[in-house]
Parts: structure tokens; sequence; C-alpha cells
């Protein structure tokens, strides 16, 4: 069954926001060098070494946007600067990153949009060399098995920010497991992921993140 036209719009626009909001840059390329970072906390240290110790994953998502519109998938990654969102069935879109970009394939409007990735609060899970210690901010949880993460440049809040949520967990890379992340653009748009069902070090298919071209340019 194929998602009602009405809702596949909202999504449409949600998913842009939270892409909006995951894919601005954090640094501008033009910036002033910028002073040595503060020494970080260990606990960033430790979700840091966790998110870097991470090859492959494969994971089910369920995805919230703020009107509550909820959609589930699968989410690959692998490291360094692939992942894919392949939606539900019924849902015409797909979410690719090839390292370098965000892309949206749109495929019942034909349409693709893309997002430069570089230097992104996303680097965060997709970038191995990216200092995320220097835009990351420990949320306290009161739960010595919980790390909340909040990613964001405070010199541009226009790019908006993520927060992600990890779970101590002996058996995941680097003792801690990403459990789920929000996206919040600058118009406080909200999108929650939030993963189950997590594999590591799976084999993946060469093309899995590869996409066909609605446009009928060919494959990329």
């Amino acid at each position: 069954m194929r998602t009602p036209a009405r809702r596949l719009l909202a999504i449409r626009s949600a998913l842009a926001a939270a892409l909006f909001a995951l894919a601005a840059p954090v640094v501008s390329a033009s910036a002033a060098p910028e002073a040595p970072a503060p020494a970080a906390n260990p606990q960033i240290e430790q979700a840091v070494a966790a998110l870097r110790a991470i090859t492959t994953l494969q994971a089910d998502f369920a995805q919230t946007d703020r009107n509550g519109q909820r959609l589930s998938g699968v989410l690959t990654l692998q490291r360094p600067g692939k992942i894919r969102f392949q939606y539900q069935p019924g849902v015409p879109l797909l979410i690719v990153s090839d390292g370098s970009a965000l892309t949206m394939i749109d495929y019942e409007v034909r349409q693709v949009q893309r997002w430069p990735i570089r230097n992104s609060p996303l680097g965060a899970l997709l970038d191995p060399n990216k200092d995320v210690a220097r835009y990351a901010t420990l949320n306290p949880t009161g739960h010595p098995e919980v790390i909340s993460l909040d990613v964001r440049d405070p010199r541009h809040p226009e790019y908006g920010s993520i927060t992600m949520i990890l779970l101590k967990k002996p058996s995941a890379p680097g003792g801690w497991e990403l459990n789920s992340w929000v996206a919040l653009d600058s118009q406080n748009r909200r999108t929650t992921i939030r993963l189950s069902n997590q594999r590591y070090g799976v084999a993946l298919p060469a093309n899995i993140f590869r996409w066909n071209d609605p446009r009928g340019i060919g494959r990329k």
C-alpha cells in the first residue's frame, strides 16, 4: 500500500528539514583559525571512540517528525562516510550518503536533492577524522550507562544540531551502542531516529550505497 499523497508531502518536508539540520556545514570554509579545543570530558571521549569503532552497522529504524508522523525502515552504515536509509514499502524515498554528500531520491516525483555532508553534525557518525569533541556538549542523564551528546556549532545556530544517545553495551564496538538521535533545524523542527536490532560487522553488498537516478541519467 502506498503512502497517501498528503502524508507523503509532509514526510518530504520533514526529511528535507532533518537533512538540512544534519548536512549544513558546522565549520565555514572561510572561518578564521580557532583556538585549541578544551580537553574533552571522558564520557565524550568514550562516545566518540565507540562511534569510530564501528566498521559496518545495520539496524531497524523508526523515524518520528515533530507532528508525530512515523516511518520505519532499515539503516545501513559503513565507515568512513557511507549511510543508507531504506524506507518501508510504499514510501518512494531513499536517502544515501556516498561519503561526501547526502542525497535524497524521490522516485515518485523523480527528484534528486543533495546536501554537503563534510564537517556536518552527521559527520559524528560517519567521519573518523572529525573532531567531534570540539563541538560536543555532554547532557546530564543521571544514569551512568547512558550518554547524551549534543553536537552543534554555537557560532552558527542556523545550522541546527544533532543529539545522540548511546547506551552502555559491552558487546557493541567501544562498549557503547548508538540508540537514537534527534536532529533539530534552525526553526526547531525536530526529527527523531531510534535504532533497534543493531548488527555490527555485517558483510555488505558492494552496491548497497548506490542508487538509480529517477531522472533517467543512470546509476550513481
